[in-house]
């Protein structure tokens, strides 16, 4: 059973969330808040596993709930909600150590997908967020491109798949089933490609997956040539 928190000042809102996650006999809500200050409180009470914040809220905006709660509590993984005008957030919220981005105009099922893989340790940008992700962090689109195809060179075969299945939203878990491995290889893989890349987490992990085209995103599609 996954332990979820959900924070949002919209009671409207948290009433959609709760009917979208009835639906999932394995999420369960254990608290709600309608700021940031009661996020933090809550979280420190009920220890969910995953956090869902509003990335604006009274009192303490999402951003700084996220801070506190992974400083507070670091096994919490938190998701961020965001909308379309609030782009200037974003690198806010991965240096606070989101897991990921839902947007609350979205798929209704990306809802369930998203806390799943957060719980599980994954990286959840949907398609829409992670182009505004990638569009917000600026420069040349297809430099970026650019540079993240050559960037993934530096990999091997196998850790280009792993990658690829990071930017798809997949646990360790997923990973491992998906290409018959075992979960500490898996575990060896990720720690790998987050080093030799010199990436901070499986967020960043996916943004570069999506650049280079690994996972559908914005490179052509395929994956880069073999070393």
């Amino acid at each position: 059973m996954i332990r979820l928190l959900v924070a949002d000042d919209e009671p409207m809102f948290r009433s959609g969330v709760r009917a979208i996650l009835a639906t999932d006999p394995g999420i369960e809500i254990v608290a709600e808040a309608a700021d940031g200050r009661e996020a933090v409180e809550l979280a420190q009470r009920h220890r969910p596993d995953v956090a869902l914040l509003d990335i604006r809220m009274p009192k303490l905006d999402g951003l700084a709930a996220a801070r506190e709660i992974r400083r507070g509590t670091p096994q919490i993984a938190v998701l961020m909600l965001t909308t379309f005008g609030e782009d200037d957030y974003i690198s806010g919220a991965l240096a606070a150590g989101a897991a990921g981005f839902l947007l609350k105009s979205g798929d209704p099922r990306e809802l369930p997908a998203g806390v799943r893989a957060a719980a599980e340790g994954a990286a959840f940008l949907s398609p829409r967020v992670a182009r505004r992700v990638i569009a917000h962090l600026g420069g040349d689109q297809l430099g970026r491109v650019t540079e993240a195809r050559a960037r993934v060179l530096q990999l091997s075969g196998r850790e280009r798949e792993v990658l690829a299945l990071i930017g798809a939203g997949l646990s360790n878990q997923e990973i491992g089933e998906r290409l018959f491995l075992g979960a500490g290889t898996v575990k060896t893989h990720v720690s790998s490609i987050l080093t030799r890349l010199g990436l901070r987490n499986r967020v960043q992990a996916a943004i570069l997956a999506y650049e280079a085209g690994l996972s559908g995103g914005a490179g052509d599609g395929s994956p880069p040539p073999p070393q």
